[in-house]
């Protein structure tokens, strides 16, 4: 079962709702502003529900998760202004044709009614939960989410942490977003589940997007400052997006071939199949290692 773990769809709804904003996130026309990123040209191509699933069909996949974009900020806003957007954003994709699947989003600034909210997404069937890796960067963050991530334990169903929001920068070139603050979200948000998440959620599947901003690569320095060998965690998993064969190698060679998996965060980026040195290692990266990771088995 081909998988890429990592796609966004803005369903036809969401969209009406992003442009009847006026602060961020919101739609003007096709431009996305956002408070910490310049405005970006969004393809309608992009979000053309016929033409992603011809795609992902060519792609040869069996199964493309689809995620609300958490550089957004929709998990943060008040909840008056959240709960439509996440309503129609959940509503929408979970009426996806074959072969997309959902990725479940919560409201954070309603904290009382999310985990509710949460049980009743992946009751109508999302595949986990995604949370932005603004709010796991500490203890008090994994903290606050852990009844989230109870929720999540008792369906024995997997979490992925996507970049969040971006600071606003002034001066910084367009890419600034995607490599200096998501990678620090990504890098930071993994050492704080080594430190603080896995002790109080053992039995809990995690998924870090962008390689975990490359963080299991620090495993000598982690051990050189007191923080451990480096044991590798066989629930904890990495996503491919945007990186390569360098990297993906780099990574395997920390933590093993058996928790990476392919993602591709399509439209931002296009799938590749990193040049690992056998068929059967593109094949763990897209089909054992997402099946694991969505369902649970010793690899």
């Amino acid at each position: 079962m081909p998988t890429d773990v990592h796609q966004h769809i803005w369903p036809p709804a969401f969209v009406e709702l992003l442009r009847a904003r006026t602060a961020p996130p919101y739609l003007d026309g096709w431009t996305l502003h956002l408070a910490g990123e310049p405005p970006y040209e969004v393809d309608p191509a992009d979000h053309d529900v016929a033409a992603r699933t011809a795609l992902a069909h060519a792609d040869g996949l069996d199964l493309a998760l689809v995620s609300l974009s958490s550089p957004l900020g929709i998990e943060h806003l008040p909840p008056a202004e959240a709960a439509p957007l996440l309503a129609a954003f959940h509503d929408g994709a979970l009426a996806l044709p074959a072969p997309f699947g959902v990725w479940a989003s919560p409201c954070l600034s309603e904290p009382e009614t999310a985990p509710d909210t949460v049980e009743r997404e992946l009751r109508r069937g999302c595949a986990g939960l995604q949370l932005p890796a603004t709010a796991l960067l500490d203890a008090a963050g994994w903290d606050f989410c852990a009844p989230l991530l109870d929720v999540l334990t008792r369906h024995d169903k997997p979490l992925f942490v996507h970049p969040g929001t971006a600071p606003p920068t002034p001066g910084t070139p367009p890419w600034w977003p995607a490599l200096v603050p998501y990678v620090h979200q990504m890098h930071a948000s993994w050492f704080a589940f080594r430190a603080f998440g896995r002790a109080r959620h053992p039995r809990l599947r995690v998924c870090f997007a962008a390689l975990a901003g490359l963080a299991p690569l620090h495993g000598e320095r982690f051990a050189a400052r007191g923080g451990g060998r480096g044991e590798v965690d066989f629930d904890a998993f990495y996503e491919t997006s945007s990186y390569g064969t360098r990297a993906v190698d780099a990574l395997v060679r920390a933590v093993g071939i058996d928790v990476v998996v392919s993602g591709s965060d399509r439209p931002y980026a296009s799938p590749t199949v990193p040049d690992l040195g056998a068929a059967a290692a593109a094949h763990a990266l897209s089909t054992v290692n997402p099946a694991r990771l969505l369902k649970g088995a010793t690899p």
